[in-house]
């Protein structure tokens, strides 16, 4: 054919209902059927409107968007370890991560061990599972408990929390921040022995020293050395004891009402769990056709990944699967955010001193200074401060003569005229 005219067939959908347009290619006919494409669509939408539907927008690729993103940049997670030797820590840190953190670990001599002092040791590995990366760090506390006098152990510890919390600190408050990296740490698992009838006085001491800065898990050791009834009593004196001391651990967040019964009844179990009474195992055995992570005895296996025998499963959910982004937000939420509040105060207030120190140094050398309403109070609220000062170091001295006039009394009242 000569004059033959060439048609495309354009199949447009809207709402998931298809207009068949035909545009024709010739350059007489091009605008006709452009209008009469744009007035279709007019036409399909405005009735699309007029029946309460929506059209489609995209946004909802924005949850994609944002796993692609986070998948590329990777995940960071730190992981702090506090117990007495002895107690499995590496063991249970090995097996929850399927990996061997303690290789190259050296066995200290016998001068290392009579110090007795508590150090921080740091062991990094990358993860990748299923194409995602995580950056794991694990914070081992070598040492812990072993002296006479334990200040030491939590001063450590708390101090450790501390300075990786300054560290990103100091980092957000830089100009290059696109590269921040963050060290702080996510989660604190505290052992505790399976032979303490209860919380110790180290434990209560080095938990009250940390509640505060980082989220605690309690977690009791080996407690394949325990009946079922024991560890059931034990569980009990120790959430008892926490109570007492307003020791505040991890509390789990509560589930949404449209979450499946699956989950919920998963978070039921988790809950119920806690403090966690888990047994830990390198050693991979064969059972009845099956390979499983277990201790063997002469009475039996015990399969750690069982939960009638132990609590690891549970502890491995929830610090991995389900919680482990609600650990790094209640660390970045509550924990870092109260820091950041105190370091923001105490740069307030060092210059507020330093103004008013400027101030009354110009006062003294010229008189003509004028001050505005803000440096007035500002000056009188150092004055206060400074007067506050001075009375609660009067208090504390009259407090510390009075003391002193008690002690000499009673050793004069002790001595009997014969």
């Amino acid at each position: 054919m000569e004059n033959s005219e060439h048609y495309a067939i354009v199949d447009i959908s809207i709402n998931d209902k298809h207009i068949n347009i035909i545009n024709n290619d010739s350059d007489n006919e091009s605008n006709k059927k452009e209008n009469k494409k744009n007035s279709a669509l007019t036409t399909v939408i405005k009735l699309q409107r007029d029946r309460g539907e929506r059209d489609y927008i995209g946004f909802a690729t924005l949850p994609e968007q944002v796993h692609r993103k986070s998948v590329k940049r990777g995940f960071d997670f730190t992981l702090m370890v506090v117990g007495e030797s002895g107690l499995g820590k590496s063991t249970l840190i090995n097996s929850l991560f399927l990996g061997d953190l303690y290789r190259n670990r050296t066995i200290p001599d016998v001068h290392d061990r009579l110090e007795k002092t508590t150090t921080i040791e740091k062991k990094t590995m990358e993860i990748e599972e299923r194409g995602v990366r995580l950056r794991l760090t694990i914070v081992d506390t070598p040492g812990f408990g072993d002296a006479i006098n334990c200040e030491d152990s939590w001063r450590v510890c708390s101090a450790y929390v501390d300075d990786q919390f300054r560290q990103y600190f100091t980092d957000e408050s830089g100009l290059n921040r696109r590269h921040m990296q963050d060290n702080r740490v996510h989660c604190c698992l505290y052992f505790v022995p399976p032979w303490a009838h209860s919380l110790r006085q180290v434990d209560v001491e080095m938990m009250r020293r940390l509640h505060r800065k980082v989220n605690i898990v309690v977690v009791i050791a080996k407690a394949d050395s325990l009946t079922v009834m024991e560890v059931k009593k034990l569980k009990a004196r120790i959430l008892q004891d926490l109570e007492d001391y307003q020791i505040q651990v991890y509390q789990f967040p509560e589930c949404d009402s449209d979450e499946d019964e699956e989950f919920k009844q998963q978070d039921r179990e988790l809950k119920a769990a806690v403090p966690f009474a888990v047994v830990a195992a390198d050693t991979v055995m064969e059972i009845g056709g099956r390979r499983v992570r277990g201790r063997q005895y002469p009475w039996g296996i015990v399969d750690v990944e069982n939960p009638r025998h132990s609590d690891f499963t549970k502890l491995r959910t929830m610090l991995i699967s389900t919680h482990m982004q609600d650990l790094k937000d209640v660390t970045q939420d509550v924990h870092y955010e109260n820091f950041r509040a105190q370091c923001i105060s105490q740069i307030s207030q060092h210059a507020l001193r330093e103004r008013g120190k400027l101030k009354r140094d110009s006062m003294g050398n010229n008189n003509e200074v004028v001050f505005t309403d803000t440096d007035r109070l500002l000056l009188q609220k150092d004055e206060e401060l400074q007067s506050h000062v001075e009375i609660r170091r009067m208090q504390d001295m009259l407090t510390q003569m009075q003391e002193k006039l008690k002690a000499s009394d009673k050793k004069h009242d002790s001595i009997i005229d014969v």
